[in-house]
């Protein structure tokens, strides 16, 4: 589909007069309409469509019904429904009353369109340039940050399901695009195994009994995998999707050696980063926080949390669940940079903050990143306090450190971490601590080479550390802190369980959530209403009543 050059004239005007006589108090679509006009030109994007060929659905027109779609939790034959029926939406589009809308398999080429030519932050790009247009979005000023998990489209599947299940799917395929071939190959086991669902209650019981089954399942797995690559087979079955699953997964959950094949166990398994979750998804990976674990995705949102002006989305991020907030810290910031929104106070929890991270902040963006800190303490195994890092006077420039009892170290070496974050780590002699009375306070090292040890970040995100430390013990930094947490009305009003399968999709979808709510929030602000109170239960209203 091309894309033809389409002039918006306004509202038509039988739409428009039938609208506000229908919603004399006004509506959501008419007021963004009057307050944002046209949100959304085809000319924006212009290059996810041919110069040439049948004439395209308005794109600008797709990218709006695709927010309201998720502004309202509508499928996409919901949306063209309501395309069709509703006067607000029609007043919204710039239609006319009579316009029979268009069908709704197009949003889904829409949103392929929009990934294939990186166009996905787009929508939320151009709202936010109309919203700044009207003075009520900036750069400057605070902004806050959290993540969320997000489901997969996709059952969670345990180890022995997920090799039972891709097999199964790599079998359903084949059986689909060559059924003669794979007629030759199966076996009545076959179907007695993968013929239905795999679900853990169908599993043998024992630990050995289970684990002979996994075998089994792996060595079928090898044996249509031989086939496909033997030199009689056609060749365009390796290019089977579900077949190529099926390769990768056995690579990464099974040996095959001369004693057969045997699961690979512990360490030997790829890094939950690294490893297939599902055969349907093959972007969603297991995580863990907290605790909790799930299969799919983590979205980092960022928004703006000023108490004169409407709490907008400014920057979303979506990962693999197994990816860490604090990968995140560098990149939201060069995001908000580019959408020139950068704040100067940004909020965030502590999952997103290292010392370099407050130093990065600081010097290359201007952010001061408000989060705590891990505190100066020090324990040994038995959990009694030792003297922590602060007891210690650092003295940088001659790389000396002298302790609480006066004595000073005798070595000073640069190193660095495995990862390649550079450290310092300092020692005390022996013979210095042997005698202090503070010794067991302070150490108890004993192999007999070195006293008490220290290891120290560099020096400019040391003395930030130490600064943070002493900070955020105060009343005035907890105050000031206590803004993050309103981060989390807007967790609860996100995605939590995407409808696509693929980071790309996921995404998309997550962006289009965010573009919806600075929608909803922008009409809120227009028309006075107030933020939502936290909500507080009975007996705890008890309890603020004493």
């Amino acid at each position: 589909m091309s894309l033809e050059p389409r002039v918006d004239r306004g509202v038509p005007e039988l739409t428009a007069r039938v609208v506000r006589a229908s919603f004399p108090k006004g509506v959501l679509a008419v007021r963004v309409r009057e307050a944002l006009g046209p949100l959304f030109e085809d000319e924006s994007f212009a290059e996810a469509f041919p110069k040439r060929g049948r004439p395209a659905v308005s794109p600008g027109a797709l990218a709006l019904v695709s927010v309201l779609q998720y502004a309202e939790g509508l499928t996409d034959r919901q949306a063209a429904d309501q395309v069709r029926a509703r006067m607000d939406w029609k007043f919204l589009l710039g239609l006319e009353l009579d316009d029979p809308g268009f069908d709704f398999s197009v949003l889904g080429d829409f949103r392929a369109r929009l990934i294939e030519h990186g166009l996905e932050e787009k929508v939320l790009d151009l709202v936010l340039e109309r919203i700044s247009a009207l003075g009520l979005l900036r750069a400057g000023g605070r902004q806050r940050t959290d993540s969320t998990h997000v489901l997969a489209a996709v059952r969670t599947l345990n180890r022995m399901e997920f090799v039972g299940e891709t097999l199964r799917a790599a079998l359903e395929a084949l059986a689909a695009a060559a059924p003669a071939w794979l007629s030759t190959l199966a076996t009545a086991g076959w179907v007695k195994r993968y013929g239905a669902r795999i679900d853990s209650y169908r599993f043998p019981k024992g630990d050995n009994v289970r684990r002979e089954w996994a075998e089994q399942v792996g060595q079928d797995g090898f044996t249509v995998l031989d086939t496909v690559d033997a030199p009689g087979a056609p060749t365009w079955l390796r290019e089977v999707p579900a077949v190529q699953v099926l390769r990768r997964a056995w690579g990464e959950q099974y040996h095959r050696d001369g004693k057969g094949v045997r699961w690979r166990e512990g360490r030997d398994l790829p890094p939950s980063r690294e490893r297939l979750s599902s055969p349907y998804d093959l972007d969603a990976r297991y995580g863990t926080k907290r605790g909790s674990g799930w299969c799919g995705y983590k979205t980092h949102l960022s928004e703006t949390c000023e108490p004169d002006a409407p709490h907008l989305i400014t920057h979303v991020a979506t990962t693999d669940a197994t990816v860490t907030d604090t990968e995140l810290t560098d990149s939201i910031h060069q995001g908000l940079a580019t959408r020139e929104l950068t704040p100067d106070e940004h909020a965030v929890d502590a999952g997103y903050v290292t010392a370099a991270h407050i130093v990065t902040a600081r010097d290359d963006h201007g952010v001061d990143l408000l989060s705590p800190v891990g505190l100066d303490t020090c324990h040994d195994r038995s959990g009694e306090e030792h003297f922590a890092q602060s007891a210690f006077t650092i003295d940088w420039d001659r790389r000396q450190v002298t302790c609480p009892r006066g004595a000073t170290s005798v070595s000073w070496s640069d190193q660095r971490k495995a990862s390649g974050t550079p450290l310092a780590r300092i020692h005390f002699a022996v013979t210095d601590c042997a005698a202090c009375p503070l010794r067991a306070r302070c150490t108890t090292a004993t192999n007999g080479k070195w006293g008490r040890s220290l290891t120290l970040l560099p020096r400019e995100q040391q003395e930030v550390l130490a600064q943070r430390r002493r900070e955020q013990q105060t009343e005035e930094w907890k105050k000031r802190y206590d803004v993050r947490a309103g981060v989390e009305g807007t967790i609860s009003q996100t995605v939590r369980r995407t409808r696509c399968t693929g980071l790309p999709k996921t995404h998309l979808g997550n962006v289009f959530a965010a573009t919806a709510i600075n929608i909803i929030r922008l009409d809120a602000w227009l028309t006075g209403t107030p933020l939502g109170q936290t909500r507080t239960s009975h007996l705890a209203r008890l309890e603020l009543a004493a």
